[in-house]
């Protein structure tokens, strides 16, 4: 895990949402290897653990459809985010993960989180893997989302991902669109600019 990603993440459990204290026990560069995260209000500590961010296990629909390839190639996904400029962090959910190394040679100098993603994704490289029973992100922390798979399908994570979104950018997600800012959809894939308080 990157290790500035701490400062994007947010304890899982159900109270306001809080920060993260990272403890690092192992590092190679800024890559936190092995660590401990911890929550300031509810004393929940969360493992880094081979690079992974564990804080807590995926609910049980990701098995389902969350483990299905996204059908939507990493250039298709950088046109759709209309991303320019280095620095910040881009989102990708579920399914999307899967195609988070080759959207990250795409984007130099943004680094790509994979959050709960489909098994077989390596998590060395420049892509932080969190792996979450919860929403792990905090509210404007991202520079875009792409969000796929069983996650894409359940309101709750749609929903979030678009508070996560700084304002006025774009969140890619397969499937129906939520509520918001729609400025595309075809082909099973939408595309919304999000911010809080546009769910």
């Amino acid at each position: 895990m990157f290790i500035e990603l701490t400062d994007h993440l947010r304890c899982p459990a159900e109270h306001a949402e809080s920060f993260l204290v990272l403890i690092p026990y192992a590092m190679e560069g800024r890559r936190v290897v092995r660590g401990t995260l911890g929550c300031p209000v509810c004393q929940a500590e969360y493992q880094i653990a081979a690079g992974v961010a564990l804080l807590g296990e995926p609910p049980a629909w990701f098995a389902g459809r969350g483990s299905r390839p996204s059908a939507m190639a990493a250039d298709g996904l950088l046109a759709l985010l209309g991303l320019d400029g280095p620095g910040g962090f881009v989102a990708l959910v579920g399914a999307a993960a899967q195609v988070a190394p080759e959207l990250s040679d795409s984007l130099p100098g943004v680094h790509c989180v994979a959050i709960n993603p489909p098994p077989g994704l390596d998590p060395a490289g420049k892509v932080s893997m969190v792996r979450s029973v919860r929403w792990p992100l905090k509210a404007r922390s991202m520079r875009g989302i792409v969000i796929a798979g069983a996650a894409a399908a359940n309101p709750e994570w749609r929903d979030r991902s678009l508070e996560t979104v700084l304002p006025g950018l774009r969140v890619v997600g397969e499937g129906e669109p939520p509520a918001g800012d729609l400025l595309a959809a075809a082909g099973g894939w939408w595309v919304v600019r999000g911010g809080p308080g546009v769910a």
